[in-house]
């Protein structure tokens, strides 16, 4: 594993320059201005996670598609296997925001969820 890393912050509009170094099992945060960023960074040091947005084919639906998103941040190296799954899947409307269209996906805890009505033609 490295011992030092630099990263632009993601968390919030701020994107903090950051740096991260690691010292024996502990990683050192310098550039944050918050308490969130040193969060952020030394998550993506020990297992980055990202959370997805993307969509899923809808029948008999006012539109074709529903915008979904996973409730809860997938490991990164899953993101190709997650999105692979989401095309897979096609719903029936009608469609509520909160719905969930694919639960606890791939095995990792986050489900996908509808973020708009779709209601029927």
């Amino acid at each position: 594993m490295e011992n030092k890393r630099e990263f632009t912050c993601i968390v919030c509009p701020v994107g903090c320059h950051l740096t991260v170094t690691r010292e024996d099992d502990q990683y050192k945060v310098t550039g944050n201005t918050c308490k969130r960023g040193e969060n952020y960074a030394q998550q993506e040091m020990i297992a980055p996670k990202r959370n997805i947005a993307s969509t899923i084919r809808v029948e008999d639906g006012f539109l074709n598609l529903v915008p979904v998103k996973t409730d809860k941040q997938i490991p990164k190296e899953l993101i190709f296997d997650v999105m692979k799954e989401i095309n897979q899947h096609k719903v029936k409307a009608p469609i509520k925001v909160g719905d969930i269209l694919i639960e606890d996906v791939l095995g990792t805890g986050s489900n996908i969820v509808a973020t708009r009505n779709i209601g029927k033609k």
